[in-house]
């Protein structure tokens, strides 16, 4: 799940064609529980973190996503890394109506987010990601 709050823009969503091109948008989505959406770290990302019940429902655009596609989009979110996120799979519902579906999203632990620079969100409109073609070299 990509959290939205309108149609893809390559200026709010950098990694989007290296992670989503190919992949069939099934719509807009809603977690059925809420959970703390945030922009953290010093690269200002995206970061839901697994706290089910904190937060609010997050809102975004669910991709129907094959075993290449995940693993790509495991390594761009680094789950092979300490740091780097975690996919679980949540419920979500569509913002047309409808049961829940399943659906992998990707989770950071608090205890790993250095600092956050916003309120808890319900979707992702912020354009202050630094995207790592754009960092320094360490």
């Amino acid at each position: 799940m990509r959290f939205s709050s309108s149609a893809p823009s390559n200026a709010v969503f950098p990694n989007h064609d290296e992670g989503m091109a190919g992949l069939t948008c099934l719509g807009f989505y809603r977690t059925v529980q809420a959970y703390p959406l945030v922009i953290g770290g010093r690269w200002f990302s995206l970061v839901m973190l697994p706290e089910p019940g904190t937060g609010h429902r997050v809102t975004g655009e669910l991709y129907e996503a094959d075993d290449a596609a995940l693993t790509r989009l495991d390594l761009i979110e680094s789950v092979h890394l300490p740091t780097g996120y975690h996919r679980e799979r949540i419920k979500v519902v569509s913002l047309d109506g409808g049961l829940p579906v399943n659906a992998w999203v990707y989770f950071k632990d608090r205890a790993r987010v250095e600092c956050t620079h916003s309120a808890y969100l319900t979707a992702y409109d912020d354009d202050r990601y630094i995207h790592r073609s754009k960092r320094p070299a360490a």
